[in-house]
């Protein structure tokens, strides 16, 4: 799997700051489809990003692997941070997450979810239905620190505006991203961050996928589909979609064997971006975790470009 994200990150890299989000995105899906099919298994894309974007995608459905067993359900976000990618902005990252057939929710016509996430120091804590402010107090409580030293990290929306307010009344500190909901989450959950708290309105995808990562490092995502207008309501209803509903890691990835690679593309807080070494030479950073073992891996590889096109013939830049 880190294979996949790496040839996802390499690939997207070379448009880093290009300005052509759609060339990044088109770029990353090529090469992680690519490497997929050299993958054991029998994949069912569940959670596919290019339907929210109408960017090239892997598409929801799509078959992926060699098929052969083990059968498994797939969430793909080959390019998180297109827009990020686009402008040579931080935290672009290339992900995937497998878990058994069957285990993954699909959201259906609901693209995107409330969101809450913390780590396990604070997990207990989460509600989407308490006051923000409240949920607050309570974290600087549990950690012993100052509210002043509470950090919130959310999508830069006018849909967050009064949430920006209330956690600033409560004497706590926003920070704010353009995009990336997954590498955000990630963050919320590690030990030794700034951010304590991830809390929004971001895309159910990458619910889904943050799901899978926090099943293996600890803490916990709390989800609520989120209709964006009365025809996806209805849509929703008609597929038999509980909207007062809220999901946890366990309903938005069920079972204990999952997987989630991740690899930078921009340098972020969570991981380094491409680094390119000379005319041949670039270096990757990478997590890869099963929620089973609770194993955590960080991987620094060196890839000499030439020869991986020659190997492939994708383009790895």
């Amino acid at each position: 799997l880190v294979r996949v994200t790496e040839a996802a990150a390499l690939a997207a890299a070379r448009m880093v700051g290009r300005g052509d989000k759609e060339g990044a995105d088109q770029a990353a899906v090529d090469a992680m489809r690519f490497v997929l099919d050299s993958v054991s298994m029998d994949g069912v894309v569940v959670i596919g990003e290019g339907e929210k974007d109408k960017a090239p995608m892997l598409y929801n459905g799509e078959r992926i692997g060699d098929r052969s067993l083990p059968e498994v359900d797939v969430a793909v976000d080959p390019l998180e941070g297109t827009r990020l990618t686009a402008l040579g902005m931080p935290s672009a990252i290339a992900v995937i997450a497998l878990a058994e057939r069957g285990a993954m929710f699909s959201p259906g016509p609901i693209v995107y979810m409330e969101k809450i996430a913390g780590g396990p120091e604070i997990a207990d804590l989460l509600d989407l239905d308490r006051p923000l402010g409240e949920t607050l107090g309570l974290i600087a409580e549990r950690k012993q620190v100052d509210i002043r030293d509470v950090m919130v990290v959310m999508l830069d929306r006018e849909r967050h505006h009064e949430a920006m307010r209330e956690v600033r009344e409560a004497g706590a500190r926003v920070r704010l991203i353009l995009d990336g909901d997954v590498s955000a989450a990630m963050l919320a959950v590690s030990d030794n961050t700034p951010v304590d708290l991830l809390w929004g309105i971001g895309g159910t995808p990458e619910g889904v996928i943050s799901a899978a990562a926090i099943k293996s490092i600890g803490g916990q995502l709390l989800g609520r589909l989120w209709p964006r207008d009365d025809e996806e309501r209805q849509a929703a209803l008609d597929g038999g979609y509980d909207l007062e509903r809220v999901l946890d890691c366990d309903a938005l990835v069920a079972g204990e064997d999952v997987f989630f690679s991740a690899t930078g593309v921009t340098d972020g807080d969570v991981l380094q971006g491409v680094r390119y070494q000379g005319a041949r030479g670039a270096t990757t950073e990478s997590l890869v975790m099963r929620s089973r073992s609770g194993t955590v891996r960080r991987i620094s590889a060196r890839h000499d470009r030439t020869k991986l096109r020659g190997l492939t013939g994708v383009r790895y830049g």
